[in-house]
């Protein structure tokens, strides 16, 4: 009551320029009003009142260095997970814009595996030519009967294993990327049915609700005549 006077005083003395009153409290926990903040009491966040002592602006106090940080980590997370919805919306997007069946997505699924499927069998049938040429070479090493074989073959021989360690890396990698193609077409494929099925209870959710303002019911095609005479 003690403040709500002083307040009324304030601004009943208070010069006709002033258009403001800044109400804060310190550290003692004392409420004031002045027509200016002082300078210890900036940071500690005040409510600015007008003439008529309705608060019209507040300020917050000044953030400590930790308060400050868990804040700057708040809105990293709050801007990451708004940045992983929008990433989410555009997938979605791209996918229900991309296949209008799901037989059409079992296609894609099919011409792609069929593209890392050829490659293979193409790096399988290079180790066979490989394979090939070094036991040619083998038996040309044989052939001399113990002696030194010419540098250039020792060479051509590095040259088969290496090309032959290649080939079955590739096809490694190759089987590896078979099972993530097929993974993500059959998350595509399930991500597609939930989207097409929350697309149809939205559209039979539109279509139940009575348009506000609509047409009138009609009126009975036959209606009953009277039999009073």
């Amino acid at each position: 009551m003690l403040a709500g006077l002083g307040l009324a005083a304030l601004i009943l003395s208070a010069p006709a320029a002033r258009a403001a009153t800044y109400k804060w409290v310190d550290d003692q926990g004392v409420v004031h009003y002045t027509d200016k903040m002082p300078p210890e009491a900036i940071n500690k966040g005040n409510v600015e009142l007008n003439k008529q002592g309705v608060p019209i602006k507040k300020t917050d106090p000044a953030l400590t260095p930790e308060q400050r940080r868990v804040k700057e980590a708040e809105d990293e997370r709050a801007r990451q997970a708004a940045k992983a919805r929008e990433e989410t919306a555009r997938k979605d997007r791209a996918l229900l814009q991309s296949y209008t069946t799901e037989s059409e997505i079992d296609l894609s699924k099919k011409r792609a595996l069929g593209t890392i499927d050829a490659q293979v069998q193409s790096a399988q049938a290079y180790i066979t030519s490989l394979s090939k040429r070094k036991d040619e070479i083998q038996s040309r090493v044989a052939a001399l009967n113990g002696k030194p074989a010419p540098p250039s073959l020792e060479r051509e021989v590095v040259s088969v294993n290496e090309e032959l360690e290649k080939q079955a890396d590739l096809i490694a990698t190759k089987r590896k990327e078979i099972t993530v193609v097929t993974a993500r077409y059959d998350a595509d494929k399930q991500r597609w049915r939930e989207l097409r099925q929350i697309a149809e209870a939205e559209a039979e959710a539109a279509n139940a609700t009575p348009t506000k303002g609509g047409p009138a019911p009609a009126p009975p095609a036959n209606p009953p005549t009277s039999t009073k005479k």
